[in-house]
């Protein structure tokens, strides 16, 4: 059976594992192949990950609200690597302050990110989620 393989880790400075490991254990067992770069991950390593594993995704984690600093350009560095196509994910305590919700998930799909997502996110929604967008992403890399 085909197991989409993550890229999964928490970026920048950030040294909060917990979440992580919790995102890591609900989509192994969701039936995704995960490789998890753990904390303090640069968006290179993420990249570099990417692309020495074929990966499907890269799942950026973020809660010590640096994300919107962290995250700057991701997407660019992803063309510029060749990952024109890759689906990527955030979530997390994104920013600094109290902002709504809408206001950060617009800001990070501004980035270039194809979904944002709060810390409370029901994780079996992110794996159904993944599994639809995986499948959009590789039915237009073919049509290209």
């Amino acid at each position: 059976m085909y197991k989409p393989t993550l890229i999964l880790g928490v970026i920048g400075a950030d040294c909060h594992a917990v979440g992580n490991k919790i995102i890591d254990h609900v989509l192994t067992e969701q039936g995704f192949k995960i490789v998890n770069l753990g904390v303090m991950v640069s968006q290179d390593e993420f990249i570099d990950a990417a692309i020495e594993t074929g990966a499907s995704a890269i799942l950026v984690s973020s809660i010590y609200g640096h994300g919107e600093i962290d995250c700057l350009g991701f997407r660019g560095r992803c063309i510029e690597r060749g990952l024109e196509d890759m689906v990527l994910y955030v979530g997390g305590n994104l920013v600094i302050g109290k902002r709504p919700f809408e206001e950060v998930e617009a800001l990070f799909i501004e980035m270039g990110f194809d979904r944002v997502f709060s810390p409370s996110t029901n994780l079996l929604d992110v794996a159904r989620l993944l599994r639809a967008d995986i499948a959009a992403a590789a039915t237009s890399a073919q049509a290209a």
